[in-house]
């Protein structure tokens, strides 16, 4: 009788352990679907500098000659259009930072699919990092994007992103 008890309880633990790795087996995939994505939606970002108002005009557009009259109208237009739109990127980021973070959390940090992090402590952000890596929080976007990083990684974006606030403040006084 005990023989019987113990072998329905063996078969029941073993149906159990089958479900769960079934289950682990999805999870699995669904990281694997998660970084496929990632890996094909990742951009490089190059930034050029264009002085003056040739910038905004297409490069196979030809530059057509000015009177003075006519760009200091369109130097107004240009600072007006500027103070309305603020700066694109009002101060410089790490590579790391843009790779990782600036599709969603914006270029500054400013929040665009992702939350705001502009404001946001280094010691709150490194909290944050450490708890999407480890599961804690659930978002397998910032799972996939920081199950590869390291420790010294993290802190270096948790650093930086401290720094947000100040440094956007700093580029609004100049």
């Amino acid at each position: 009788m005990i023989r019987h008890i113990i072998a329905a309880a063996a078969t029941l633990l073993a149906i159990w352990a089958m479900v769960f790795m079934y289950r682990l087996d999805r999870e699995a995939d669904r990281f694997g679907e998660i970084r496929k994505l990632i890996e094909r939606t990742k951009m490089e970002v190059k930034v050029e500098k264009h002085p003056g108002a040739a910038a905004a005009q297409p490069a196979s557009t030809p530059v057509k000659p000015q009177a003075p009259k006519e760009e200091d109208e369109t130097a107004k237009k240009l600072k007006s259009l500027q103070e309305r739109a603020g700066s694109l990127m009002a101060f410089k980021v790490s590579p790391l930072y843009k790779q990782k973070c600036s599709s969603c959390h914006g270029v500054n940090g400013e929040g665009i699919i992702g939350p705001k992090l502009i404001g946001k402590s280094s010691d709150y952000v490194l909290k944050a990092l450490h708890d999407f890596k480890s599961g804690k929080r659930k978002n397998y976007v910032m799972y996939g994007l920081l199950s590869k990083m390291n420790e010294e990684q993290l802190k270096a974006l948790a650093d930086e992103i401290g720094t947000f606030q100040q440094k956007l403040e700093a580029s609004q006084r100049q």
